[in-house]
């Protein structure tokens, strides 16, 4: 069985086709820039070797059609035509509470899809406008949508409700939803088989640590809290944004800076977070590059980031009642040495320590605990686009079954 995994933005395609049989990526590539100048396409090959390719790509449906042509192509493509594969697993940012587990996607499926729009508008519109471009370009072929919020609808009600008149929970749905799911779902299973225990066994907290960032509770393989809520906004100070505040410095800056909503949502989305601190990138690179040369702000933004992960960590120890396993996955949680050391310094008391020596490899899977911690820690790269491709397969198998 080959899927093809589709993760659209608002101006860009991402797209893996891989086959199940030995869970190999045949090919993938991003199309970039789609309605703006200069688009391009990089594609990489089953041998691994990377193209960019210039193209004029004016929607997400004319960049859909370049990646079934580059699929297919006769020189250099992976399969001899379209109907090899399977189905597409779709990304889907936001399916509220109507969703808690994978779904073919159907007309009422879509309407639905539609609702959580205003829920997540920077992710479900495009999310959406990519399975409409799939639909039409592949008919008969299965659509699956693969839920960033569905892992988290297994956290109970006083985990996910926040402390406004109940009435609006029930008007609006205004509550926790949580994000990164299928990265926390992946890793925490990877974790499981990595100590060669079963998960339902396992106390976890997983910290997806990129530009966007989450940390994850997850008690016998079910997640009971996460640091994300209604919107990706919510938790740990990220790479543009603030992280949780005092809702009250809103209306405060709306007031003295004369903002609009839209640009106090900028303000905290896009302005904020480690770039706002640092005053120097929301690349963590540039960042720790500034601090070593002296940058304070750059420093403290480090410092600020760090802080927030490590009080997760011992705030999630708390509602697990004991922890097992700490996982770190995502581009900072994989490649950042330094992050990882600092977010678990001096957490010896909740049976965390890790080996200086082993903390400083990156990039791979390994167990980073020293040899007398309780509580493992473990570096874990991410695999969504698997993780998608998966559910996308177990759901399709299921139905023809």
């Amino acid at each position: 069985m080959k899927i093809l995994v589709i993760n659209t933005g608002s101006s860009s395609l991402k797209y893996q086709l891989i086959n199940m049989e030995n869970e190999f990526p045949m090919a993938k590539g991003l199309c970039d820039r789609i309605g703006l100048d200069n688009s391009f396409i990089k594609h990489t090959g089953m041998d691994g070797s990377t193209v960019v390719i210039e193209k004029d790509m004016r929607g997400h449906m004319e960049a859909m059609q370049e990646v079934l042509r580059i699929l297919t192509d006769e020189k250099s493509g992976v399969i001899s035509e379209m109907s090899e594969i399977s189905a597409v697993g779709h990304r889907v940012v936001h399916g509220g509470e109507k969703f808690h587990g994978t779904v073919i996607i159907d007309s009422e499926v879509m309407k639905t899809l539609r609702e959580c729009i205003e829920l997540a508008p920077l992710h479900n519109k495009p999310n959406i406008i990519g399975i409409e471009a799939c639909r039409h370009l592949m008919p008969g072929i299965s659509m699956v949508g693969v839920f960033d919020t569905a892992f988290h609808q297994t956290m109970p009600k006083h985990a996910f409700l926040y402390a406004l008149p109940y009435e609006i929970y029930e008007k609006y749905g205004v509550r926790k939803y949580g994000f990164h799911g299928t990265s926390h779902k992946y890793v925490a299973q990877r974790a499981a088989e990595m100590l060669g225990k079963p998960l339902e066994e396992l106390k976890i907290i997983t910290c997806h640590l990129g530009n966007g960032a989450s940390v994850c509770a997850i008690k016998h393989g079910k997640s009971v809290d996460t640091s994300m809520g209604f919107t990706p906004l919510a938790g740990l100070a990220m790479g543009t944004r603030s992280g949780t505040i005092d809702p009250a410095v809103i209306s405060y800056l709306m007031e003295k800076e004369k903002m609009t909503v839209k640009d106090i949502n900028d303000y905290l989305n896009k302005k904020s977070g480690v770039l706002g601190i640092s005053g120097v990138s929301s690349d963590f690179r540039d960042v720790q590059d500034a601090a070593q040369k002296g940058n304070e702000r750059a420093q403290l933004a480090i410092d600020i980031f760090c802080y927030r992960v490590k009080k997760y960590i011992g705030e999630y120890a708390a509602v697990l009642g004991g922890l097992d396993v700490v996982v770190f996955t995502a581009g900072i949680g994989e490649n950042n040495s330094l992050v990882r050391e600092k977010a678990l310094e001096n957490m010896e008391f909740l049976g965390i320590s890790i080996d200086r020596d082993k903390n400083m490899i990156g990039g791979k899977e390994i167990d980073i605990s020293a040899p007398d911690a309780r509580v493992r820690t473990l570096v874990i790269p991410t695999n969504e686009e698997l993780a998608i491709a998966r559910e996308t397969m177990k759901l399709i198998e299921s139905h023809i079954i």
